[in-house]
C-alpha cells in the first residue's frame, strides 16, 4: 500500500505515469517489502528536486521471501537527485534503478555494498567510496545479468553522476576530509583496477 510519499506499481516504469502533489522528496522514507509490487519503492516525478535517506530494513519480515532483494525506482527528468542507501543489515539486499534523463544524480551507497554498478556516460568516485566499496564492485554493461543475492545499481542520465560512501558503522554519510586523508597518506587498501574511464576525485 502507498503511503503519502511513495507510489508503488507493478506496472509503471516510464516517466510521467504518476504525478501527486503531496509527494514528499526528501528526507528519510523508510522502505518495506510490497507484497503486491514489482517495486518495493516507487518514485517517478517530473521535475522535482529528490534528497532522500531510502532506509533499508534491519530484519526480514516474515511473509518476505528470503530470497527477495528489495526493489527500488526513482525517476525524474531535470531536477537532481540525491539517493542515501542506508543499511544496517547485510543481507537485506537491494536492486535501484535512477532515470535521470538531464538531471544529475549522486548516490551514497552502504560500505558494505557487493554487486554490480551501471551507469550511463562517466561517474566520478568519492575518496570514501573507493577506500571502503570499489573493491567489492564490478561494473557492467546493458547485457549483463546480476544475482538476486547480491546488490545492484542502475543510473541511467545524460547529467552528472557522483557515487560516494555511506557508512554503515556511524550510520552516516562518509567524512569526506577523512577519507580523502586515507587516500593521500596511503591509510587505506590501493584501489582495484577496473577497466571503465573513470575519475578520482580529491574533496576539499
Amino acid at each position: 500500500m502507498a503511503d503519502y510519499f511513495t507510489i508503488n506499481s507493478a506496472s509503471t516504469s516510464t516517466f510521467g505515469k504518476e504525478q501527486n502533489s503531496l509527494l514528499r522528496l526528501d528526507g528519510p522514507h523508510k522502505v518495506t517489502y510490497q507484497a503486491n509490487s514489482s517495486w518495493d519503492c516507487y518514485i517517478d516525478v517530473a521535475q522535482r528536486p529528490i534528497d532522500m535517506d531510502l532506509i533499508l530494513p534491519h530484519y526480514r519480515p516474515r511473509h518476505q521471501p528470503i530470497n527477495h532483494r528489495l526493489n527500488m525506482f526513482v525517476g525524474t527528468e531535470a531536477g537532481p537527485v540525491k539517493l542515501k542507501v542506508c543499511r544496517n543489515f547485510q543481507r537485506c539486499k537491494f536492486y535501484l534503478e535512477v532515470q535521470g534523463s538531464m538531471s544529475d544524480v549522486t548516490v551514497w551507497l552502504p560500505s558494505d555494498f557487493k554487486g554490480r554498478i551501471q551507469y550511463s556516460g562517466k561517474a566520478k568516485f568519492s575518496s570514501g567510496f573507493v577506500n571502503r566499496v570499489m573493491q567489492n564492485v564490478y561494473f557492467s554493461g546493458d547485457d549483463d545479468a546480476d544475482g538476486t543475492d547480491e546488490d545492484c545499481v542502475v543510473v541511467v542520465t545524460n547529467g552528472n553522476i557522483m557515487f560516494r560512501m555511506w557508512d554503515v558503522r556511524t550510520c552516516a554519510p562518509e567524512n569526506p576530509q577523512k577519507e580523502t586523508l586515507k587516500r593521500m597518506f596511503g591509510c587505506s587498501k590501493k584501489a582495484p583496477e577496473t577497466t571503465i574511464d573513470w575519475d578520482f576525485l580529491l574533496e576539499d
